[in-house]
């Protein structure tokens, strides 16, 4: 049978780094406060001042990933970018991203899933792999929020949050084997995703958008604040807690697996807090999870990548390991994996 796997990674972060005391005054809060509450000590944030897109952060991940896999980017088949964050409202960042990479005519898709992006796109990826349609897929997953975050007391609870970055990866196709879930030959085992539209309100950007009365050139100064993201932060929690070790454990039942036969965790970094939840309801030991939001705050769609890449790096994944993911975010969307290294 054929199935997917992952020939390289690579990953990016802005070099300016932002700490809680940095913005103790523009949010009237204190470095104890934002690491009791989500863990986060940094985030990496790019120069305001700047034109640097999301695409620009996508470009550096992929040309990083391409490389480890040993893969020219003339041999991509597709281009899935995953961001909150897109240079523009139209064309998509994939397209942008494209463009920079000067390979056209290489079908180009943007998928706005949020912090469960890199999930998503996997699940995507590893499909078209699968059916043979394509060979080597590109999966970008970039953010740049600091360009979009009130960074003002009224939006301290969710601008203490964010990062920006981008991780991405290249899959291809492995080789054939008579039973794909019993080898330990690199590969995706599985991805499921879940979502729930009737809380898309409790996480969301309502501004500047087409579902409301009249158009763009009716919205009114008082309104600035709907430009920004919004957040119900306890629902956000509790559905988070729920939802991301419930649909762990639907791919681990899927491949006939226990927790303890995952090698290492690496989850969405939405908030220390969460994963430590998450964690005490499956039995996970601490030594078996691999976190990033300390130094990298949440950075959407490309905390998993991130964390992947950042994980390779220091010795904690290695080639044959099994890796458990999971994710949730706006919509709500939600999503797991596992792979073998």
């Amino acid at each position: 049978m054929n199935s997917s796997r992952i020939l390289g990674i690579g990953s990016y972060l802005p070099p300016g780094i932002v700490t809680n005391d940095d913005l103790k005054d523009l949010l009237n809060t204190s470095d104890e406060w934002i690491q009791q509450r989500t863990g986060i000590k940094q985030r990496h944030w790019v120069d305001a001042s700047t034109d640097i897109a999301t695409s620009d952060l996508g470009l550096l991940a992929a040309q990083k990933a391409l490389a480890h896999a040993g893969v020219d980017k003339s041999e991509i088949d597709l281009i899935i970018f995953a961001t909150t964050s897109p240079d523009y409202d139209t064309p998509g960042s994939a397209c942008t991203l494209q463009a920079k990479l000067g390979i056209p005519g290489v079908p180009a898709l943007d998928i706005r899933q949020q912090c469960s992006g890199f999930i998503y796109g996997l699940s995507i990826a590893d499909q078209f792999v699968r059916t043979g349609l394509y060979k080597k897929v590109l999966l970008v997953c970039a953010e740049i929020q600091s360009k979009g975050i009130d960074l003002s007391p009224r939006g301290r609870d969710v601008s203490v949050l964010f990062g920006d970055g981008a991780g991405a990866i290249v899959l291809g196709s492995t080789s054939l084997v008579t039973d794909v879930r019993n080898s330990d030959l690199p590969h995706v085992l599985c991805t499921h995703l879940g979502a729930d539209g009737r809380f898309a309100k409790d996480l969301w950007i309502e501004y500047p958008g087409i579902g409301h009365v009249g158009s763009r050139n009716s919205f009114k100064e008082e309104d600035q604040v709907k430009y920004f993201p919004q957040m119900n932060g306890k629902t956000v929690f509790v559905n988070a807690a729920k939802k991301m070790p419930e649909i762990l454990l639907t791919s681990l039942e899927s491949q006939n697996l226990k927790i303890e036969d995952v090698d290492l965790f690496v989850f969405h970094q939405a908030n220390i807090r969460i994963n430590e939840m998450v964690a005490k309801q499956l039995g996970i030991p601490d030594e078996k999870i691999f976190n990033t939001i300390e130094l990298f705050g949440n950075t959407t769609a490309a905390t998993i990548p991130l964390g992947l890449d950042e994980a390779v790096r220091c010795g904690k994944l290695r080639s044959g390991m099994l890796v458990g993911s999971a994710a949730f975010g706006s919509g709500f969307t939600w999503g797991s994996a596992l792979i073998r290294w």
